[in-house]
Formats: C-alpha cells, sequence, structure tokens
C-alpha cells in the first residue's frame, strides 16, 4: 500500500486544482472583469480537457511503463498551472487550464488503474477508496487553504503552490515509483467493444449524470450562497463539501470489500445524493444545520466514483487501465458539461439558486 500512497500524493494535488478555482471565481472575475458564467469557464476548459486527454493518451501512449506516463502526465499538469499563475489576460488562463487538464486526465485515470494493479484483488476497493480519497482530501485541506492563502498572496499564489505540489509529486514518482508492467492495450474494435456493452455502457452513463449534477454544481457554490443567503464567505462550506468527499471516499472501499455489491451501494449513493441537493435551499438559512447538505452531497459525490470503478474492473479484467480511462472520462466530461450549463442557464436570465434543484432533478431520473 505505500506506492499507492505515493500515487495519492499526485491525486490531492490534482484534487486541489481541480476544485479550488470554483472559489477563486469571484477573484478571478475582479481580476479580467468577466462576469461568474464567463469565469465558470475557467472550470469548464480543465474539466473538458480532463475527460477528452484520457482517451486520447491512453491510445497514443497505449502499453508504454506506467511510471513513464505519469512523469509526463505530472510535467504537463505543473507546466499548465505554471502557466496559470503567469497569465495576463483570460484566453490565455483558459488556454493554461486546458494545459493542465490535460496533465490531469492523463495522471488520474492511470494512477487508479496502477493502485489497482499493486494489491491482491481483495484488497483492489481500499486501494481504490485510497487514491481517490486523494483527490478528496485536497479539496478539504488544499480548497480552503488556497482560499485563505489568496486574500494575502492573490489567486495567481494560490495556482504556484499548487504548481510546487506538482513538483513534489512528480519528484516522487521519479525516484520511488516500481517499474509495473504495463496493461495490455485495448485495440480499438475491443475499445468500440466497450462502449456497446450494454452493461458498461450503463455503468458509464450513471458515472455521466452524478457528475453532471454534482460536479457541475460545484462550479458554482460561490454564486449560489450570494444569490440563496448573501453568503460570501464561502470556505467553511467548501470545508463541509470537501470533509464529506474525504469520509466517503475512505470508506466506502471498506464498504464495497464487506459488502461485495457495488450496483446496489450506488443505487443508495445517488439517492442521498438526489436528497442533498433538493435540501440545499431548504436549510441554507439554519444554523449549523446548513452544512449538512454539503457533507452529504460531497461524501456521495465523491463515494460514486469507487464503486463505479469496481464494476467496470469486474466487467472488463483484461483491460483494467483502458475501461478505468472510460469511466474517468465519463466523470469529467459530466463535470465539463454540468459547468457549460450552469454558465448557460445563468445568461438564460435565471439566477444561481435554481441550480441545486435542476441537479438534484437530473441525479433522481437515474433513482427511479
Amino acid at each position: 500500500m505505500r506506492m499507492v500512497f505515493l500515487l495519492t500524493i499526485g491525486m490531492f494535488t490534482l484534487g486541489f486544482d481541480a476544485y479550488v478555482v470554483a472559489g477563486l471565481l469571484p477573484d478571478i472575475g475582479a481580476t479580467f472583469k468577466t462576469s461568474d458564467s464567463q469565469t465558470g469557464q475557467a472550470v469548464t476548459v480543465f474539466t473538458l480537457c480532463f475527460a477528452l486527454a484520457a482517451p486520447v493518451f491512453a491510445t497514443l501512449l497505449a502499453g508504454k511503463p506506467a511510471r513513464r506516463i505519469l512523469v509526463i502526465a505530472l510535467v504537463i499538469f505543473s507546466l499548465g498551472n505554471a502557466l496559470s499563475a503567469l497569465t495576463s489576460n483570460f484566453p490565455l488562463l483558459l488556454l493554461a487550464r486546458a494545459i493542465a487538464g490535460i496533465g490531469a486526465g492523463l495522471y488520474s485515470p492511470l494512477a487508479t488503474a496502477a493502485a489497482a494493479a499493486l494489491v491482491p484483488p481483495q484488497k483492489r476497493g481500499r486501494a481504490l477508496g485510497t487514491v481517490l480519497g486523494g483527490m478528496s482530501l485536497g479539496t478539504v485541506i488544499g480548497v480552503p487553504l488556497g482560499l485563505i492563502m489568496a486574500t494575502e498572496i492573490g489567486w495567481h499564489g494560490t495556482l504556484w503552490l499548487i504548481t510546487t505540489l506538482g513538483i513534489i509529486a512528480l519528484i516522487g514518482i521519479i525516484l520511488w515509483f516500481p517499474d509495473i508492467p504495463a496493461s495490455q492495450p485495448a485495440s480499438l474494435r475491443q475499445r468500440f467493444a466497450m462502449m456497446t456493452n450494454g452493461r458498461v455502457a450503463a455503468t458509464v452513463g450513471i458515472t455521466f449524470v452524478a457528475a453532471l449534477a454534482s460536479l457541475g454544481l460545484y462550479t458554482y457554490i460561490a454564486p449560489i450562497l450570494q444569490d440563496l443567503q448573501e453568503i460570501h464567505q464561502v470556505t467553511p462550506y467548501l470545508w463541509a463539501w470537501g470533509i464529506g468527499g474525504v469520509i466517503g471516499n475512505l470508506s466506502i472501499g471498506t464498504l464495497i470489500d464487506r459488502i461485495g455489491r457495488p450496483s446496489w451501494i450506488i443505487g443508495g449513493i445517488l439517492a442521498l445524493l438526489t436528497l442533498a441537493m433538493f435540501s440545499l435551499p431548504l436549510v441554507l438559512g439554519i444554523p449549523f444545520l446548513a452544512f449538512l447538505p454539503f457533507m452529504v452531497w460531497g461524501a456521495m459525490g465523491w463515494a460514486s466514483l469507487a464503486p463505479q470503478q469496481h464494476v467496470l474492473l469486474q466487467l472488463q479484467p483484461e483491460h483494467g487501465s483502458s475501461v478505468v480511462v472510460l469511466n474517468s472520462s465519463a466523470n469529467y466530461l459530466g463535470g465539463s458539461m454540468g459547468s457549460a450549463l450552469g454558465g448557460i442557464v445563468m445568461v438564460g436570465g435565471l439566477t444561481p439558486s435554481y441550480l441545486p434543484i435542476a441537479s438534484g432533478c437530473i441525479v433522481s431520473r437515474r433513482v427511479l
């Protein structure tokens, strides 16, 4: 499990980067004089490139040693964040976020597949939960820390911190990660067969819908809080969301290993996620209780990934990395679509307060 924890360092940095920008939207918008819907596209391009990079590079780099690809991924990721910190105009920021997203999209699914390959089958659920937990830990620790630092050193400084963490993760992989055998790459015909397999398509479809609602909604936490209750201090709510994510991620692996029915587990997760989204506007004005929907939302959103990966690895054990890439792409494609749709909704005249209910309706259709 020591090598799994090494992979988790990189996932922590990815989680920090992927989610801190949502909290920095007001500051970034003030710098470039852009609206919430425009600034939110910095999240959209990151998640879209995250989603598209995984299958493209999985094909281009198929059969290459995992260690080499992890190094390439972290180099691209760190470069993208350095460029984001240096940029002086909004279009260049979008380009830099796209580069960072490509690096993240290359690293995340491979790190997940490598974690599963490093442990025996009976510990696979725990390994998946641990490496995915690194990303959620990046939100509960990294995001609030980044927002606090941004008040002192600006949002550019926060991105420099992420760049530094990416370089640290890169050095760790170079020095200590073992050379594990590359998994047998899937042919183009086999990749197409995965997409047309009914059970695989259904599993990936659930991942897409959950991300569309959960990650898309997360992008606009700041304007939602301001619109519903004129709350301008976002950090406590991001803490609640991140703490929930850590709890969900660290517990879901053990739950999968003990129960052994990931499809049942995902049904319960989606039901609780729907409840959290519907209740958010109703309890936001109630002290202390207002944080509960954010914790449940974070826990269920993050916990939804490991059962899906587990099901897909059971369905396609001979092409583990390829099927994990497919699920990761669906997750972040859903997130990018959710961010884009949220921006379109607000440009169309609806206020951010409608977004939690809309997201709850989307998830509930998968439950029912």
